[in-house]
């Protein structure tokens, strides 16, 4: 099947045109709605509304490059505009990723579904709606079922960070080692004194925590400031 046809080849401004526009633009709207819900139940900051207008916006954007199209007698490319929704939607998705911390950053998935919904909404502006209904089942069953499915693997393991402030640089040997032989402990730097006290050093510290090894931000910090030469251990975020 020509999924071309369903445009080029109806006449302007028939009923037959408002009811493949209205068709696709309803199915836009039910399936960015569907995708945005999910993450409006989330608490997202893009949730239904944001994610109806992407998708319809990308429909449009593919209708009227196929309309276009239609009217000049195939002199242009029908899907240069819908390309530019490709490449601009990702400004909209940058603007609901969250850098909250060395381990805390949200938002990915919601740009993610955000770029998807254009995606989906470009397809059903051409036609293409067999890619259409399967990209939006398939991103149903990412946000919702694997989201399960990821959490229970990666509840088993996790990580945390920590800053350790130590009285001197001739110390810092003892408390690696420390962290060594007690934790699973990664990434370890030597950074400037958070208190800014002259001749204090800091150290900066991945702590990997697992079923066998279970451990907390307080326990750490508990165990390393009964070290005579640290001053103070706390959460690093």
């Amino acid at each position: 099947m020509n999924f071309l046809l369903l445009v080029t080849d109806a006449p302007i401004f028939s009923f037959h045109d408002f009811g493949v526009a209205g068709f696709r633009i309803l199915l836009s709207i039910i399936i960015g709605g569907i995708i945005g819900m999910e993450r409006g139940r989330h608490g997202r900051a893009a949730g239904m509304r944001t994610h109806i207008l992407v998708c319809i916006g990308a429909t449009l954007a593919s209708m009227t490059g196929m309309y276009a199209y239609n009217i000049l007698g195939g002199t242009n490319d029908p899907l240069r505009l819908a390309a530019q929704v490709i490449s601009g939607i990702g400004f909209l998705g940058v603007g609901t990723i969250l850098i909250k911390g060395r381990f805390q950053i949200t938002g990915l998935t919601t740009a993610a579904g955000i770029w998807c919904a254009a995606a989906i909404g470009i397809a059903l502006g051409i036609g293409f709606y067999e890619g259409a209904i399967v990209t939006f089942l398939g991103s149903v069953i990412a946000v919702t079922v694997m989201h399960r499915f990821e959490y229970r693997v990666t509840k088993r393991h996790s990580r945390f960070g920590m800053y350790i402030e130590i009285t001197s640089a001739e110390k810092v040997r003892a408390v690696i080692d420390h962290l060594r032989n007690n934790y699973n402990a990664i990434d370890m730097q030597i950074t400037p004194p958070r208190s800014g006290t002259d001749g204090y050093v800091g150290i900066e510290v991945n702590i990997l925590t697992s079923p066998k090894k279970p451990t907390t931000p307080e326990i750490v910090a508990k165990d390393l400031e009964s070290l005579e030469d640290v001053i103070f251990a706390l959460e690093s975020i």
